[in-house]
């Protein structure tokens, strides 16, 4: 189990659909261990709708697709 996420969140993301940003997102907090209420913060949004992105329960609207983007990016270039 990774740091900071339980173990049905971890499977959840790992059965959800990998063509959605929010469960790519996901993998990538999972994998470098990155808490869930930093990535709420930085997009503005309840950590609850993060964790929902990260299952694949629910899409991040449009709006949201840059920034996400850039999260991304900065997390993987970090390590």
């Amino acid at each position: 189990m990774s740091y900071g996420y339980s173990q049905r969140i971890v499977r959840s993301n790992s059965l959800a659909s990998p063509t959605l940003i929010g469960v790519d997102l996901g993998r990538i907090c999972i994998r470098y261990e990155v808490p869930v209420i930093e990535v709420s913060e930085a997009l503005g949004v309840s950590r609850q709708t993060v964790y929902n992105w990260f299952i694949g329960k629910c899409k991040p609207k449009a709006a949201l697709h840059d920034a996400i983007e850039k999260l991304i990016s900065k997390y993987v270039k970090a390590v």
